[in-house]
């Protein structure tokens, strides 16, 4: 029998398991893969035949930041890398159910055929799988033991009341905040840890490590230490004796039109949150123009990539005051990675940043120190101050103009955390991290003025629980519903979006959490009213709670990232009964909640609907930069490794396959040439993990940027 590459064309299509189906001993050869100067193009085959679903990654070092390009296998596993840079390239081959070929040498407008390899055993063929795969094998407390009986009982917190507020505090609303769990760094224990006695007592060391030591102790302590640490240690104990996850399935459909683009950027060191692409309200700004990143607490500086040239560059940070405190250097014990070295050292602490319609790039930073000058206070003449004074803000606003290469620093009252523009006259710059308010910043005016003061404003959430359409006196958040009142909200904004209509929507963490819409009026510090909505966390078969990010489309409909494993739309236009008054403050909407279930496993001990995943944000393309449609929700994957894209009610998984560990906070999507078909459209993210020394490549790897594209088949140039 013949096995040259015309040979195995005939031997049928693999399914998305790897398996092959015969169809037919005489099925016509598929056509060539044409190559043109700058692509790379053949046929993936393994023992059995064409493998189709698998990717084929090219990557080199030759240009001035390391690059690589990633694409999919078609039915007949033929592929076409296309409009590679010039340089010389290590080509392989990956895939569920193989393991990597040998890297192979090559350069564009080479037709290069690759034999994929089959992977050995089970346990080969799991260690490329999702970190969520692995991360659903964690076994969850029983409905029946909450809530929590503490140290002295069953080891919960006695803090939890029910399972899905435990899984609330393990997933976005604690660890996985932050990093992955699941991926082989967090399943195995590294090590350099050191020796324990037993996988219980390694995880607490584990999480006592570098300088979010404290925070993780806290995080546990939240969950109930002891029972958590068995838990964890029972998952890194059956994961090392070689319980496996179910398999995911192959790239299939639309989902292998994708190309993936990555670059490096930042250092080993430090740990991107977001990035910025482009203006959220036309997508076409800064066409072809850098990337900008935020460094979070990690470093002082804003990475920046130039992706036509493929190169890095860094914008410098600086704060207006020297007495601005950085990052904290303490830690309850060394890290494996770093030892005791320091590593992070930010004083501005960017968190999130955003372009203008002319391509200057707003950041939320710490430009002084916490406590607030007298005009924030009570007894200041500000409009906002003598409705709600605030004593402290430890993120304020920057500006940087890549035209002047100038920084300006913007004091703030109000604390800020993520912020975006308004499509109004005023290009209102609204923020959230407010703790008890929202603030905005008047761009027009403080353009106009250069005064910060009176520029900015602030708000408290308050309910029309009297339901008369207007803001009047209110009780305050722990005092009973007065009829004849309004009644204060005891919180604010973590997302914020604002509206086409106007309204400002944002979410609020906790259990069950919240989404709210806040509608300004024409004086918002006076006029502000907020509808307060709940996510039906009551559902007894498919319960839906605690929304991170999420972000509104162009009709109005609001779209989250929900702890259960859903991403929830949420549309106020089906509601039945009154959307203001004293019933409307949370569960009085139930009509307008859609749940979508994310398509990962649910965890071991999880009788209801959701999954192990749980996304950290949700970012709406309102503009079709991608590919799937105008108002496509995106969220982010974090435990799947990959950007979840809804498309009429079903989703396509845009996975992220090298290097393992892809989590991101955010995305964007920027149109460079709305002529250009697909290629002139992407969405653009970046690794956001605290812990890029996770990732595939361990110590030393740096987070990148990606461009993901989505051309109309596997084999478009």
């Amino acid at each position: 029998m013949r096995t040259d590459s015309a040979s195995v064309l005939l031997l049928g299509i693999v399914a998305v398991t790897g398996s092959l189906a015969v169809t037919s001993a005489r099925q016509p050869a598929a056509p060539a893969v044409p190559v043109d100067a700058d692509d790379l193009g053949g046929v993936v085959a393994g023992d059995k035949g064409p493998e189709a679903g698998v990717w084929v990654i090219a990557e080199t070092t030759d240009l001035p930041t390391k690059f690589a390009r990633i694409v999919v296998t078609d039915d007949l596993g033929r592929y076409l890398i296309p409009d590679l840079p010039k340089a010389g390239y290590s080509v392989w081959v990956r895939g569920y159910g193989l393991v990597d070929s040998p890297k192979v040498k090559a350069s564009p407008g080479q037709a290069l055929n690759l034999k994929a390899v089959t992977a050995p055993s089970p346990h080969a063929a799991a260690d490329y799988y999702p970190a969520g795969y692995w991360f659903s094998l964690l076994k969850i407390p029983e409905k029946s033991e909450f809530p929590g009986t503490g140290s002295s009982g069953n080891g919960i917190s006695p803090s939890i009341q029910t399972q899905s507020q435990w899984l609330r505090n393990l997933k976005s609303g604690g660890c996985t905040a932050c990093h992955q769990l699941g991926n082989k760094a967090t399943r195995d224990i590294p090590g350099p840890l050191g020796q324990f006695p037993d996988m219980p007592h390694a995880w607490e060391r584990r999480l006592q490590s570098g300088q979010a030591g404290g925070n993780m102790m806290g995080g546990l302590e939240q969950l109930g230490r002891e029972r958590a640490l068995l838990l964890f240690g029972d998952w890194s104990d059956r994961v090392s004796r070689g319980e496996l996850p179910p398999a995911p399935p192959r790239p299939q459909g639309v989902e292998r039109n994708v190309v993936i683009t990555l670059w490096d950027w930042a250092d080993p060191k430090a740990y991107l949150h977001d990035e910025v692409s482009t203006d959220r309200r036309n997508p076409t700004v800064n066409a072809n123009g850098p990337i900008y990143g935020a460094l979070e607490l990690s470093a002082d500086y804003l990475p920046v990539l130039d992706p036509a040239k493929h190169a890095i560059n860094q914008v410098k940070l600086t704060v207006r005051d020297p007495n601005t405190p950085p990052t904290s250097p303490k830690m309850a014990a060394p890290s494996p990675y770093w030892g005791a070295e320091v590593i992070w050292t930010s004083k501005n602490n960017v968190h999130n940043p955003m372009l203008d319609e002319q391509g200057r790039v707003w950041i939320t930073s710490a430009v002084r120190p916490p406590e607030n000058p007298d005009y924030c206070k009570a007894g200041s003449s500000h409009p906002s101050a003598k409705l709600f004074p605030i004593e402290r803000a430890g993120r304020h606003l920057a500006m940087y103009d890549p035209k002047t290469q100038k920084l300006t620093h913007i004091s703030t009252c109000f604390g800020t955390h993520h912020l975006m523009f308004a499509e109004d006259a005023n290009h209102t710059l609204w923020t959230s991290g407010g703790g008890q308010v929202v603030g905005w910043l008047n761009r027009k005016m403080y353009e106009e003025t250069g005064d910060e003061v009176r520029s900015q404003g602030w708000t408290a959430l308050i309910m029309d629980t009297n339901g008369n359409g207007k803001r009047d006196a209110y009780v305050e958040p722990n005092e009973p519903v007065d009829p004849a009142k309004d009644k204060r909200f005891g919180g604010a904004f973590y997302s914020v979006s604002p509206a086409p209509d106007g309204a400002v929507w944002g979410t609020v963490l906790g259990f069950p959490g919240q989404v709210i819409r806040l509608v300004p009026g024409s004086n918002p510090p006076e006029t502000a009213l907020a509808e307060v909505y709940e996510p039906p966390f009551a559902d007894s078969k498919n319960p839906g709670y605690s929304p991170r990010g999420g972000d509104v489309d162009r009709n109005g409909v609001f779209w989250s990232a929900l702890a259960s494993g859903h991403l929830a739309s949420f549309d106020r236009r089906k509601c039945k009964g009154p959307l203001n008054g004293p019933k409307a403050t949370g569960q009085h909407c139930p009509e307008g909640w859609t749940l979508y279930t994310e398509p990962l496993p649910q965890f071991k001990g999880v009788s209801e609907g959701g999954s192990a995943e749980g996304s950290y944000y949700t970012w709406v393309d309102q503009f079709d930069t991608f590919g799937l449609g105008a108002n496509t929700p995106i969220n982010t994957g974090n435990a799947s490794e990959a950007l979840l894209a809804l498309k009429d009610g079903k989703w396509v998984v845009l996975r992220v396959p090298y290097p393992q560990g892809f989590y991101t906070k955010w995305m964007d999507g920027r149109i460079d040439d709305p002529r250009a078909g697909w290629k002139g459209k992407g969405l653009w993210a970046t690794v956001s993990t605290r812990a890029p020394f996770h990732m595939e490549g361990g110590k030393g790897t740096t987070s990148k940027v990606l461009k993901l594209q989505l051309r109309p088949d596997p084999l478009a140039k």
